[in-house]
């Protein structure tokens, strides 16, 4: 590739004998005016030309073109027209040009090319002489004066659509299918005087032509619309723009002449085949408008053998010179091929992929840089299924795309009811205003979930990505009645019972069913990936509670589990029951006997993870949540459960009342409930140590227990708690003759705690940050309502980001930098980790490797990504 020039003209030329630029000029000819000089370098068919320079365009202005820069243009143009052995503007042998942009970043659809420059009255009729066909040439004219019009003078081209259909027969064709000599010849006058009725006759001086459509590109590139839509695509304001000016070929000249589109690889899979369009007798934006009605490019092949030839050829040498699958628009004239510009050819993940693993096995790019050429994020459609691209959808709502794939099923409102037609195999969605933790059950059997409250991590979300199953949340144009069992949208209303499909990738609700596309996962992946491994410094973990959620975070690579939430454990059949007893109770002695009941379920789970993670570590964090959490809250529900418990209806409402709380995420949770309940602690600490002892007797691999203390603030809570949780060990390691591997440790989710790290990690052996909760806090915002204000925020800039998505840097990322720096000067070999929503995201995990973290935990769905990611993170830090 060409490197950067040190000089600064104000022309760049490229083709024939001029000297080449190449993409190191990008920023100074843009992209367009990049990839002709790199094409024309790499001796492929380029019409001659030249780019005016990023800064020569800004010194046009408001439509003045400079001495110098007009004196540099008639030297270019000299050197071609004596190349060439033609002239601009001379009635013989003449030299026509186009006029395209090239911003130094593309944004499709915001400019358009000026063509046919330098056709006049007299011109043409050399034209018409050379090519042997009037009406070609006058068809060229006709195009000039209507573009010229428009993109120029600012003339609405409708109304030379109007004098078009003068022409037209009553089928709206033109009579015999093409105009006649004399029509077009007369259509030229007819367009002449529609310009001269706006108050400008059409030039007849060549040089003007050019001068003003130059003028004209630069003009559009600054004006308000062009700037918006810049804005709207990511790209600055002030982003620069060149212009390409090169030799005009014509791919309306005959039927072995058109105009097309090419790739070098096939954009769905990524097979190396020559892909694309053409359509035959066309010239410029003909093709944008006839869209199918040409012919794939492999047809070219018979149409002009040599052209196909060609550009098959100069599709590979780009491909092997650029190192990337390429695309290129091009034109045939008369069964000659000519290259008009290039870029990344379209691909999808799986081509991507693809694309990556061959270049680096060819030697033509390196691992590490296959590594980096693929988004992590995009790994996500290789993971769930998608809608697939061609079905049909009633869109009824669109919220927010918590967690990716597509599912159909029945609308179903109520958890219990979903888990009963779960059993008898009936597909359903859950659709619930917002999830609470006793939704678990429904959750874990529904296809997917839809909700019209909450945010990207609120609670459906985060469960939803554990889970890998597809989730709409926020979506609060819908509205639920559940007296009526109905959804309804502005559009439609819709009963239980329905089908409705969701995309967990787009937000989008639809009616009905609409058909997916299954993921598959191919050797490039699984290739890709342990390419990663090989290089990131980083380990990844997976959240994961249940056995099914282990089993996939393994199967994706997971390193361990990083957070298991143990509450999650409490939810099930005679686990309910049993913890509501120990609610009720109001004596030590039975809450002891009521989480006895639990005592052998939770050693049962707990030795199925170990197992299953077997030589992996497996952080588990003892109970969260506040403890009406797990009482019922509505009316009938209480009835049925002091039914169930045999006790009294007033008992119950008394109990629910005394635990509710004003702010339940700040209240009576965490390590403040082990240490008003220590029989909690005692419980779980002996399930998992029991746990510990039966895996290391029967696999004869003893796991490694993380065992997390949530929500601390201070190192004597730590204390008291750890303290009990060592005296189980003891305990256990007597009774079983086993001697137990295990840390205890805290999740970091409390500025308090961050700020107190020093202190805290002379008691704890491993910090864990849980960015969800730190996020929440150090913003004194709620995750679950913030989606009903965060747009805002983002749009107006306050916000570079969502904070629940991506971790805040510059707050909460000083804040883990402080606990990082103060825990570690208290403790040096202390283990430090994610376990936030924020561990899957790409972003999050490049600053986490910054801070030097030993791992990331994420949803298991994101392990994936979170290894590339990581491997990246790696990448750029060396």
């Amino acid at each position: 590739m060409s490197s950067a020039k040190i000089e600064s003209p104000l022309l760049e030329p490229f083709g024939g004998t001029a000297a080449t630029g190449g993409l190191g000029l990008r920023d100074w000819i843009g992209t367009r005016g990049a990839y002709l000089a790199e094409l024309a370098g790499l001796g492929l068919p380029v019409p001659r030309g030249f780019t005016i320079t990023v800064d020569a365009c800004r010194s046009i202005g408001k439509g003045k073109m400079p001495k110098a820069l007009a004196a540099a243009i008639d030297v270019a143009l000299n050197e071609i027209a004596t190349e060439l052995n033609r002239g601009f503007g001379q009635p013989k042998s003449p030299l026509f040009l186009s006029v395209r942009p090239s911003p130094v970043t593309p944004v499709m659809g915001t400019m358009e090319a000026i063509l046919n420059i330098g056709l006049n009255d007299q011109t043409v009729e050399a034209l018409a002489k050379s090519s042997n066909d009037p009406r070609f040439a006058y068809d060229c004219y006709c195009r000039l004066i209507q573009n010229y019009a428009h993109v120029v003078l600012g003339d609405d081209p409708s109304a030379f659509d109007d004098i078009v259909n003068l022409y037209k027969d009553e089928h709206g064709y033109v009579s015999d299918g093409q105009m006649k000599a004399s029509d077009t010849r007369d259509l030229i006058s007819r367009f002449k005087a529609q310009v001269e009725s706006n108050g400008e006759a059409f030039p007849q001086d060549v040089t003007v032509q050019l001068h003003q459509a130059i003028a004209a590109l630069v003009r559009s590139w600054q004006s308000p619309r062009a700037k918006t839509h810049r804005k709207m695509h990511g790209v600055a304001e002030n982003s620069g723009l060149a212009i390409v000016v090169q030799v005009m070929v014509f791919g309306n000249l005959s039927d072995d002449s058109g105009v097309g589109a090419a790739a070098s690889r096939l954009a769905d899979t990524g097979e190396a085949m020559v892909s694309g369009d053409f359509l035959r007798h066309a010239q410029g934006t003909d093709r944008l408008g006839k869209l199918g009605k040409g012919v794939v490019v492999a047809e070219l092949r018979q149409i002009a053998p040599g052209a196909y030839e060609t550009l098959t050829q100069a599709l590979s040498t780009a491909e092997k010179a650029f190192r990337d699958a390429i695309e290129v628009d091009y034109t045939v004239e008369q069964g000659a091929l000519w290259l008009l510009d290039a870029r990344p050819a379209p691909r999808s993940t799986a081509a991507r992929l693809k694309l990556a693993v061959e270049l680096a096995n060819a030697g033509l790019i390196s691992k590490n840089d296959a590594l980096m050429r693929v988004d992590p994020m995009m790994l996500n459609q290789m993971l769930h299924a998608t809608i697939d691209p061609a079905a049909k959808k009633d869109i009824m709502a669109t919220g927010l795309p918590a967690s990716p794939g597509a599912a159909t099923g029945i609308i179903v409102f109520d958890p219990d009811e979903a888990r009963k037609l779960a059993a008898s195999g009936v597909a359903v969605i859950l659709v619930r205003p917002e999830t609470m933790p006793e939704d678990i059950k429904g959750l874990q059997i529904a296809e997917g979930v839809l909700t019209t409250r909450g945010g990207m991590t609120s609670h459906a979300a985060v469960i939803a990505r554990g889970m890998g199953k597809p989730c709409v949340a926020g979506a609060g144009i819908l509205r639920i009645d559940t007296s009526e069992e109905t959804l309804t949208s502005p559009s439609m209303t819709l009963r239980k019972g329905e089908i409705i499909t969701i995309d967990g990738s787009s937000g989008q609700v639809m009616r009905g069913e609409v058909a997916t596309v299954k993921p598959t996962v191919s050797g490039d992946f699984a290739t890709l990936l342990s390419w990663a491994d090989g290089v990131r410094r980083m380990k990844v973990r997976a959240n994961a509670e249940t056995p099914q959620e282990a089993r996939i975070a393994r199967d994706f690579g997971a390193e361990g589990i990083g957070l298991c939430r143990t509450e999650h454990m409490f939810f099930e059949g005679d686990r309910i029951v049993a913890m509501r007893e120990m609610i009720l109770a109001d004596r030590e002695r039975d809450r002891r006997a009521a989480l006895a009941k639990i005592l052998p379920m939770l050693r049962a789970d707990f030795v199925e993870l170990f197992e299953i993670m077997a030589g992996r570590p497996v952080t588990l964090r003892l109970l969260d949540p506040p403890l009406h959490e797990f009482l019922p809250e509505a009316g009938g529900d209480i009835e049925a459960v002091a039914k169930a418990l045999g006790t009294g209806v007033t008992t119950l409402r008394r109990r629910v009342a005394e635990l509710s709380e004003k702010n339940p995420m700040l209240g009576h949770r965490g390590v403040r409930l082990l240490l008003t309940y220590p029989e909690i602690t005692d419980m779980q600490a002996r399930a998992i140590f029991e746990a510990a002892a039966e895996v290391t007797k029967t696999i004869g691999t003893a796991p490694i227990a993380e065992i997390m203390v949530p929500l601390v603030v201070s190192r004597e809570e730590f204390d008291l708690v750890a303290g009990r949780i060592t005296s189980v060990a003891r305990e256990v390691e007597e009774e079983t003759g086993t001697k137990l591997a295990y840390l205890v440790g805290t999740m970091i989710e409390l500025p308090r705690a961050a700020l107190r790290a020093r202190d805290i990690a002379q008691s704890a052996e491993f910090f864990s940050f849980g960015t969800n909760d730190l996020t929440q806090t150090a913003f004194g915002i709620s995750r679950d309502d913030s989606a009903r204000f965060i747009g805002e925020y983002t749009s107006k800039g306050i916000f570079a980001r969502d904070p629940f998505i991506t971790l805040d840097v510059e707050g909460v990322g000083e804040l883990i930098e402080l606990a990082v720096e103060r825990g570690r000067k208290a403790r040096p070999g202390l283990h430090l980790g994610i376990c936030g929503e924020h561990g899957g995201d790409p972003d999050s995990i490049d600053f986490c490797e910054k801070m030097g973290l030993d791992y990331v935990s994420c949803s298991p769905f994101r392990v994936p990504i979170a290894r590339l990611a990581a491997a990246q993170a790696a990448l750029r830090k060396t």
